[in-house]
């Protein structure tokens, strides 16, 4: 899978993007059928709610999932996100095979 990283508003350490990379690794178990990815990391200014944003659109043929998360970290908003992701594949093959 192809997976496109963009950091707004920061630079992204090789640590990060290295963490991001191996989660992203991770959703391919789920489904053969992604075809690439967009990653974007950015810095709000809100922070109560944690000014850490993480969207990801995964490009399946037929039909994209995203899933947004705002967090404290960035860490924990890629767990968030990379989960959200997992349940929508899993629900999206539940859907397919009915």
């Amino acid at each position: 899978m192809n997976v496109q990283i963009q950091s707004v508003k920061f630079d992204a350490d090789q640590r990060l993007v290295d963490f991001v990379e191996t989660k992203m690794s991770k959703l391919e178990k789920f489904s053969e059928r992604i075809v690439s990815s967009d990653v974007i990391m950015k810095v709000d200014k809100d922070h109560d709610k944690g000014n850490k944003v993480v969207t990801i659109t995964l490009y399946m043929p037929g039909e994209d999932l995203v899933a947004k998360s705002r967090a404290r970290t960035f860490e924990e908003a890629v767990d968030e996100v990379i989960e959200e992701l997992r349940i929508q594949i899993v629900r999206q093959k539940e859907k397919m095979s009915m």
